[in-house]
């Protein structure tokens, strides 16, 4: 991995005949960091994925990534990018271990550098048992643990990442969890989009969201993030209790403070659901961007 890189969109739009997939989208993920993409199904994330992986080029609009436009420099940010779609197909004959390497040699990888560098992801998305195996034995799972250890290949500096968690099992989730913060923390920048909020709320530091092919305005996230929300309590005898609390973070620990003067032996504290999940709902019943 070598340089800084970053992701910048600004008034983004792309059309399929009549549809319009995104109509204006904007959009900043910095190195270092995890950025979640969050809209319903059709908000435009996997349109605006496949733009930034130069895959799809903009009807107007402008990207950079890592400093390069997609469409004018496709091999400069093709060479920057870790691409995890939502479902990538395989070899099927090709064991693991071989996918990988010739997944290293398409980059341009020396044959030597590319078997060393797939017996280091082999181990690092724990698929070490299943790696002399053909990949048309894998599970769901286990072949989006490749898709990503394929997307890491080159050691990029951008990771765009469509619904990694999908066909994974608890445990495995949470490795995922762990290693998307490690490739952050690593100088990274890491885009991912997926369904389960509770994961992203988990490994996200910053969410742009999508609405209809439209970022949402900061006011309106502001704004969502300060409406009335659900918070639970636990006291030390085992009661739970709950309470719909409105203005933000600041207003639950005013009431956490009310509860321990009126004598509550509070035991655990939290919202019923992250903030992401609590501002996406109320973006959604809410109305347009």
């Amino acid at each position: 991995m070598e340089g800084p890189g970053g992701i910048t969109v600004e008034h983004v739009a792309r059309s399929f005949g009549d549809v319009q997939a995104v109509r204006d989208a904007h959009l900043t993920a910095e190195p270092g960091l995890v950025t979640a993409l969050v809209g319903p199904n059709g908000a435009g994330k996997t349109t605006l994925l496949l733009m930034l992986a130069s895959l799809l080029a903009p009807d107007t609009g402008a990207i950079r990534i890592a400093g390069h436009d997609p469409m004018l420099e496709p091999e400069a940010v093709r060479a920057a990018i870790g691409w995890m779609p939502d479902s990538l197909g395989s070899w099927p004959t090709l064991t693991v271990r071989e996918t990988l390497a010739l997944t290293g040699r398409l980059y341009g990888m020396a044959p030597e550098a590319a078997r060393a560098r797939a017996a280091e992801l082999v181990s690092l998305v724990d698929l070490v048992e299943l790696a002399d195996r053909p990949t048309r034995v894998l599970s769901r799972g286990q072949k989006q643990r490749l898709s990503l250890a394929r997307c890491l290949i080159h050691d990029p500096r951008v990771l765009l990442l469509d619904e990694p968690a999908s066909g994974l099992d608890p445990g495995a989730r949470v490795e995922l969890r762990r290693l998307v913060r490690r490739l952050a923390a690593e100088g990274r920048t890491v885009l991912i989009s997926s369904h389960i909020l509770a994961e992203l709320e988990e490994m996200a530091d910053t969410a742009t969201y999508l609405e209809r092919g439209v970022s949402v305005s900061e006011e309106r996230v502001a704004a969502a993030k300060r409406t009335s929300r659900e918070w639970r309590y636990t006291t030390v005898d085992g009661r739970t209790e709950s309470l719909m609390i409105e203005g933000g973070t600041e207003a639950a620990a005013d009431a956490l403070a009310r509860l321990v003067r009126d004598g509550v032996r509070v035991a655990s504290f939290a919202p019923a659901v992250g903030e992401l999940e609590h501002t996406f709902l109320d973006l959604n019943e809410g109305g347009r961007a």
